[in-house]
C-alpha cells in the first residue's frame, strides 16, 4: 500500500506541475482579447504577429491588442502608436515587404494587402488624438 501511495503521489505532483506549467498558454489560447505592451513577453511573443513584431516604432509609446472577431478563425491584432500622426515610415515598411496599398477600405485609413489572401493590413491616423492605429487582420472571409 506504501509504494502504490508513493506512486499515486508522484503522478499527481506530475500531474499538477504539467498543468501549472501549461495554464498561462492555455489560458491565452481561449482569450477573446488581450491588451499587453511590448514588456509583457509571454503575451507578446503568444499574440502579435511577426509583422506586428518587425514594424518601426514610430513614437516611444505604442501598445498591442489582440482579439477575436468570430471564432478562432477570425482573429485581429493591433498596434497603437500614441503621440504621433507621421505613418509614413509603416507606408515605407509594407511596401518593402511587398505589400500594396488598396483603395476600397472598409475604415477610414489605408489597407494594404499582402502575398497571404486571408491577412489585411490597414492603419488609421487620429489627429485629434494624436494616435496611430495599425490593425492586421486575419480572416478566411476575405
Amino acid at each position: 500500500m506504501r509504494k502504490s501511495f508513493k506512486i499515486a503521489l508522484v503522478i499527481a505532483l506530475v500531474i499538477t506541475a504539467t498543468f501549472a506549467w501549461f495554464w498561462p498558454v492555455m489560458q491565452m489560447s481561449l482569450a477573446g482579447s488581450a491588451h499587453y505592451t511590448e514588456q509583457d513577453k509571454r503575451e507578446y511573443e503568444f499574440y502579435t504577429p511577426d509583422i506586428l513584431k518587425k514594424m518601426p516604432r514610430i513614437s516611444g509609446r505604442y501598445e498591442f491588442a489582440f482579439y477575436n472577431v468570430a471564432g478562432p478563425e477570425s482573429q485581429g491584432h493591433t498596434v497603437t502608436f500614441h503621440d504621433t500622426t507621421d505613418t509614413s515610415q509603416i507606408s515605407a515598411y509594407l511596401t518593402s515587404l511587398g505589400y500594396v496599398k488598396h483603395d476600397h477600405c472598409s475604415v477610414s485609413g489605408a489597407c494594404w494587402r499582402g502575398s497571404d489572401p486571408q491577412e489585411r493590413v490597414s492603419f488609421s491616423n487620429f489627429p485629434q488624438l494624436n494616435e496611430v492605429l495599425v490593425t492586421v487582420a486575419y480572416s478566411p472571409n476575405f
